[in-house]
């Protein structure tokens, strides 16, 4: 059995107002929509917007490196999945 996955949502900095991104000119209702969760948009802000290198963003995070690297990769594979398949891509905010 796995170990239960741990909650970052304190560690969370950042709040978008926008919470979907869909391609130009086509309805939400037609579109397939990927989950991109807060922990994964903090990853990719801390790294690409902050640029801060790992280190700084697992400690940002209150994560490990290791930890790190598996939301950071998550969020780069959703990410390219909408923007070559054409989906929408929804923010989900967890709540506690």
């Amino acid at each position: 059995m796995p170990r239960p996955r741990l909650c970052l949502c304190n560690e969370i900095k950042f709040s978008p107002d926008v919470t979907y991104f869909k391609p130009r000119g086509v309805p939400m209702a037609v579109l397939e929509i990927v989950e991109l969760s807060a922990e994964e948009l903090e990853a990719l802000r801390l790294k690409n917007s902050l640029g801060l290198d790992q280190a700084k963003c697992a400690l940002k995070m209150n994560t490990s490196q290791s930890t790190f690297q598996r939301i950071l990769s998550s969020a780069y594979q959703k990410v390219t999945e909408a923007l070559i398949g054409g989906k929408a891509i929804e923010i989900t905010r967890h709540i506690n």
